[in-house]
């Protein structure tokens, strides 16, 4: 009885030996197949990064993993070494290698068409059809008057469909087409060998306000109907009024 237990001590021993050593060949085989590679090291993502997010940020976000150089790219980063300052192009996603690309000046981030907020204002966005903007000319850096205007009815003294300016002088931060199609004006004998392009589509309308001035364009895009003038910074600007039916007529 004593040796069958013998036996089978024995044999669990034997087996327990066996996978150690199969266990540390196979780890000596990846380290000398690592080595033959050329393992190097790179900083790859470990969880989803937004685009302009800071190197300092960043670092919290990344770690250092070696892979073989045949599948690190020559612009991989190792670290974060002299990137202070720097923020993320781009969204990243876990299992990405940081690139040097990826990592640019705050100013570069700025879309395109697009111009700088003002300090302590924030920026809203509303759709328009292009002929409630000027015929789709106003341009990113202009300042507008914001008009809206409300249904209500006609015979209710207290709610009858108005008219009035909401704010002027508004700095337009970014327009963006959201439908890229373009008509041409229909020829005519003065329109010349170059007619004017229509823009066809909504766009969308980005802003900088205060926050008060926020309110009042979200209310105006959600219970109303929002139109632009372009207004200049030397435009004249009238006491705002509310315009009915009965004040059109002179």
């Amino acid at each position: 009885m004593k040796s069958r237990l013998l036996a089978g001590v024995a044999a669990v021993v034997v087996a327990i030996v066996g996978i150690l050593l199969i266990f540390s060949y196979a780890q000596a085989a990846d380290s000398r197949a690592m080595q033959n590679l050329e393992p190097t090291k790179v900083l790859v993502v470990q969880k989803p990064v937004p685009a302009g997010t800071s190197a300092e940020a960043l670092a919290k976000l990344v770690a250092v993993e070696e892979l073989p150089r045949t599948g690190v790219p020559g612009s991989a980063l190792g670290s974060l070494d002299g990137q202070a300052g720097k923020v993320t192009a781009t969204n990243l996603v876990p299992g990405e290698q940081l690139l040097t690309e990826r990592l640019i000046e705050p100013s570069a981030l700025d879309v395109p068409g697009s111009v700088p907020v003002p300090k302590g204002l924030q920026e809203v966005t509303f759709a328009l059809e292009p002929q409630r903007l000027v015929g789709g000319r106003v341009v990113a850096g202009d300042t507008v008057g914001l008009f809206a205007t409300f249904d209500g009815d006609i015979k209710d003294s207290v709610f009858p469909p108005t008219t009035g300016r909401v704010l002027h002088k508004v700095l337009v931060t970014s327009l963006q087409r959201a439908e890229a199609t373009q008509q041409r004006a229909p020829a005519s004998p003065s329109s010349g060998p170059n007619p004017q392009v229509l823009p066809a589509g909504g766009m969308l309308v980005t802003v900088a306000v205060a926050d008060t001035a926020a309110a009042k364009v979200i209310y105006s895009a959600e219970f109303g109907r929002i139109w632009l003038t372009k207004e200049p910074a030397e435009a004249k600007a009238d006491p705002p009024t509310q315009i009915k039916r009965g004040d059109v007529y002179p």
